[in-house]
């Protein structure tokens, strides 16, 4: 029996007024749906290829237009239950950055002396000489910090008492399968040890890597990374819908985002 719809949408800013018009078609249609609880962006709003004196007035736009879609809006990491027998859990995977913080601030620091230790490189943002999984030390990415990681385990452990099916949401993937290593959480690998420890996780969706990939971890935990809009030729689009059920999720996606049936066990 289906419980609840959520929607999704994933965006990368390069081309911002051809990017505005996948968002706009996007919450029309979330608007005509009839049982929508809510809407997740799981792609960069702006992101390093939009000149910084023209950042802010592209996240108002981006803003404006999400004000449109008559549903809740979100913080950085923070849960939500939407309907019965799931919870949302929406993780900031730049908890720990070098971008997104003032530059003195504490975590900003922190994110630079990890990636002195990791990228020997002078631009950070290259991968360049790194080698399989350590391609994802690079500038672009981030941690979820000690804090948070309590916090989500607190949050599974909450859930398993009441249980809960849980959806786990972050901008960047937490498996190698459903992501090129460049564009990989920094401790996706600590993030999953927390979640490997509850049965209650089923699915694991982010954002980040552009193509979209689909993957079946060791634990049965399906991740689903999204197709961006940023590579969307004009007049197509990536975003879509899951429809939840009992023993899987239904991605109805959209032209560049593929439909996806993610089945695991009650």
């Amino acid at each position: 029996m289906m419980s609840s719809t959520y929607s999704v949408l994933s965006t990368q800013w390069d081309q911002q007024m051809s990017c505005i018009r996948v968002l706009q078609r996007a919450v029309r249609k979330w608007n005509n749906h009839q049982n929508l609880n809510f809407v997740i962006n799981f792609g960069d709003i702006v992101d390093g290829k939009c000149p910084p004196d023209q950042s802010l007035d592209a996240v108002k736009k981006v803003n404006n237009e999400f004000q449109k879609f008559k549903g809740p809006n979100g913080q950085a990491y923070y849960d939500i239950s939407p309907g019965p027998g799931y919870r949302i859990v929406v993780l900031d995977g730049y908890d720990i950055s070098a971008i997104g913080w003032p530059r003195v601030h504490p975590k900003t620091l922190q994110a630079l002396e990890f990636l002195e230790k990791k990228n020997p490189n002078p631009d950070k943002n290259s991968p360049a000489g790194l080698l399989g999984l350590e391609r994802r030390f690079v500038m672009f990415n981030g941690a979820v910090g000690r804090e948070q990681l309590e916090w989500l385990d607190g949050i599974l452990q909450d859930s398993t008492k009441l249980r809960q099916k849980v959806i786990v949401c972050c901008h960047l993937p937490l498996d190698p399968c459903a992501s090129s290593q460049e564009a990989l959480l920094w401790n996706y690998d600590e993030v999953m040890n927390v979640i490997h420890q509850y049965k209650c996780v089923k699915a694991c969706l982010s954002g980040h890597d552009h193509q979209g990939r689909h993957s079946i971890d060791s634990h049965g935990i399906h991740h689903r990374s999204f197709e961006a809009a940023l590579e969307c030729p004009p007049e197509t689009d990536a975003f879509g819908h899951i429809d939840v059920y009992d023993n899987r999720l239904l991605l109805w996606g959209t032209d560049r985002m593929q439909g996806t049936e993610m089945y695991f066990n009650p």
